[in-house]
């Protein structure tokens, strides 16, 4: 609210009527993410308000009736492998005491070099099962990178008969940990869910969130703020009032292996977020029927901001080309063309880069062309600056010292314009990567242990 007002009163006492080029530039770049404050706003009160009815499903009980399956897809690198021992040794902690019936499927490339090493691993607890993918596995429209891999897992899962309502599918990325809150929160949802009858959900997500101790780099760290906070907001909106139109990550995504076996992986040689485009074919067929709820997974920011640069770049370049998939229906579309659109041209909304052009076209008046739009960009300013406010806490919520030092709040605020340029920078090298047909790839880049 100090933000919203503050920028409201700085641009209230300085509009100027005579709007010229600049402001009729700024008229439609700064107003266009309207929409998605919008709905983050939304959002944030309706995860106040869903927690709240979530606590009324009741104390945690195990899972005594359902079965759940950890699915880990991973590369397979040495240096990624560190990363991979701390996620899955926390899965073997956390989970079996909410879920008696469990399994963790460590899925492999047939030769990878840390083979050896997750042999190994598995070795030392009877829930682990390595999945290898045989070098030669093909699906049917030539899906490869990480989709080829989670299809090959859902085919296998067909084959032995698990494809069943009472077996979920929980997805991890391999540097993604849990916690005892984790474990409790997808019990209850479970729970919850087998009580509903006919009006059960088949798909939920939580909250990733970035612990400090898992961080080696703090501007990864903090820059990774606004992660949470878009779970909070636009994802509980979205996946949680049913429908997962503004997509899915692929950590702490739980699926009804019977559900996931209508729709499978095998989305093309060109798909990159398999995850968003599971979302979008599951809005397609499944509308309203999926879910939030509010326990975290624990993850780790990149290791560099260039690593941070190439997986900002790899999302944008994936989301960008699912935006405009005709084999995907345009009504499960829309909000993500949106959304893109506007991701797009965050680098073209940065005040520098606006202010750049109007001294080149000695143009600095940046008014629109009415008053009546100001209120509409100081809450798009004020939106951003929460995002990254209430990300911070909640990723020093969920570390070892969940105190937040003194800097750290004056650092992310302070870093907003920064972070937001380098990001912007991002998603338009993603989208020139669009634009030129570029053969995908799937950046995987190193995991901090």
């Amino acid at each position: 609210m100090i933000t919203f007002c503050l920028c409201l009163g700085i641009s209230w006492s300085t509009y100027s009527s005579r709007t010229g080029l600049i402001g009729w530039i700024t008229t439609v770049v700064w107003t266009l993410p309207t929409l998605a404050s919008a709905v983050g706003l939304l959002g944030a009160l309706l995860t106040s308000r869903r927690m709240r009815r979530q606590r009324h499903w009741g104390k945690p009980q195990r899972a005594e009736d359902d079965t759940l399956l950890v699915v880990v897809p991973t590369i397979g690198r040495h240096d990624t492998y560190p990363a991979l021992e701390r996620a899955v040794l926390s899965y073997a902690k956390y989970l079996p005491g909410f879920f008696p019936h469990l399994r963790i499927d460590i899925i492999t490339e047939e030769g990878c070099e840390a083979q050896p090493d997750i042999d190994a691993l598995a070795l030392t607890d009877p829930v682990f099962r390595v999945v290898v993918v045989p070098r030669d596995y093909r699906t049917p429209n030539g899906t490869r990178f990480k989709a080829r891999a989670n299809n090959y897992s859902h085919e296998l899962r067909i084959a032995e008969g698990e494809a069943v309502d009472d077996v979920w599918v929980l997805h991890m990325d391999d540097d993604t940990g849990v916690g005892a809150d984790t474990a409790a929160a997808m019990a209850r949802f479970i729970n919850a869910q087998r009580r509903a009858g006919a009006d059960a959900k088949h798909l939920a997500q939580g909250v990733l969130t970035y612990p400090r101790e898992l961080a080696v780099n703090r501007m990864t760290w903090l820059a990774d703020s606004v992660r949470p906070s878009c779970d909070i907001t636009l994802f509980a909106v979205m996946t949680g009032s049913g429908t997962p139109y503004a997509g899915l990550h692929g950590e702490l995504l739980l699926i009804r292996s019977s559900i996931e076996a209508t729709i499978g992986w095998d989305f093309g040689p060109k798909a990159i977020v398999e995850d968003a485009q599971l979302a979008l074919h599951f809005c397609a067929r499944y509308k309203g029927r999926s879910d939030w709820f509010s326990g975290a997974c624990y993850g780790a920011s990149p290791a560099t901001m260039q690593d941070l640069m190439k997986q900002r770049e790899r999302w944008a370049w994936g989301l960008i080309a699912l935006a405009f998939n005709r084999t995907v229906p345009l009504k499960s579309r829309l909000l993500l063309m949106y959304n893109v659109t506007a991701w797009t041209l965050g680098l073209f909304q940065h005040v520098g880069i606006i202010l750049a052009l109007g001294a080149l076209l000695g143009d600095l008046n940046t008014s629109p062309f009415t008053r009546v739009i100001l209120p509409l960009w100081a809450m798009n300013v004020a939106s951003g600056v929460w995002m990254y406010w209430e990300g911070l806490k909640l990723n020093v919520t969920v570390s070892a010292d969940a105190r937040r030092a003194w800097w750290e709040p004056i650092a992310v605020v302070g870093l907003i314009p920064f972070f937001s340029l380098y990001e912007g920078l991002a998603v338009f090298r993603g989208f020139l990567r669009f634009l030129r047909g570029t053969e995908n790839k799937f950046v995987v880049i190193a995991k901090p242990a």
